[in-house]
């Protein structure tokens, strides 16, 4: 990749708000996601990282503002991770993810390398039901990265899991980036995202307070 490719942005938010009623969610929110690049936002309960990120995927639609895709032609421009994933009851991985393949004109065998480069090729023909919520997260990334799509975003990826786990998922996370995806997620687990952030969008009672690295988020906030 380039250095214009990572500088140019693939996703711009300009001025978003969201409200719900007469209660503001998000106020002039404005922040750009790069190929890359694993930008995390962070903050506290209820400081609105849950109704951006459906804002960016298209799941709400903003009140005022407006979210712009600016990556390549694909398939599928963005693939989401939900904050609890969900497959159909009965099937095997393989069969959940192959369904989603068949979408975009991938095969099965995509399927499973998807799951390979997440670590759980040998996986693939578990039962959804009985995997741990971990390995359900796993798959689920495995599912967002169905198309090669340019942009990939996870709600609270690591959030209940164990700290081996949680720190597999990032992990992964950061693969994504290196391989050249902008990777986008939320997260309360502030020393993963140090490590693995490249930049942070600190939001606070529904503004973005701080945006920059992990290092400058810290001596801003003195922490």
């Amino acid at each position: 990749m380039t250095d214009t490719e990572r500088t140019n942005p693939v996703l711009t938010v300009e001025g978003i708000e969201h409200a719900y009623g007469r209660v503001t969610v998000l106020e002039d929110v404005s922040m750009d996601v790069h190929p890359g690049e694993v930008t995390a936002i962070i903050g506290p309960n209820g400081a609105g990282k849950t109704t951006l990120i459906r804002s960016i995927v298209g799941l709400h639609q903003p009140t005022e503002g407006a979210v712009t895709y600016r990556g390549p032609g694909a398939v599928r421009p963005i693939g989401y991770l939900q904050q609890r994933p969900a497959f159909r009851p009965g099937q095997s991985v393989r069969e959940a993810l192959s369904f989603y393949a068949s979408l975009v004109g991938e095969t099965g065998a995509d399927a499973v390398e998807r799951l390979e480069r997440v670590g759980l090729g040998a996986a693939a023909d578990r039962d959804v039901e009985a995997l741990s919520g971990g390995m359900t997260r796993l798959v689920g990334i495995a599912q967002a990265t169905i198309g090669d799509p340019p942009l990939v975003v996870l709600d609270e990826p690591a959030s209940g899991l164990d700290p081996g786990m949680s720190v597999r998922i990032f992990e992964v996370a950061e693969e994504l980036a290196t391989a050249g995806t902008a990777v986008l997620l939320s997260s309360h687990d502030l020393t993963l995202v140090e490590r693995a952030a490249d930049r942070v969008a600190l939001l606070d009672d529904g503004s973005i307070a701080r945006l920059g690295s992990p290092r400058e988020i810290r001596d801003s906030v003195g922490a």
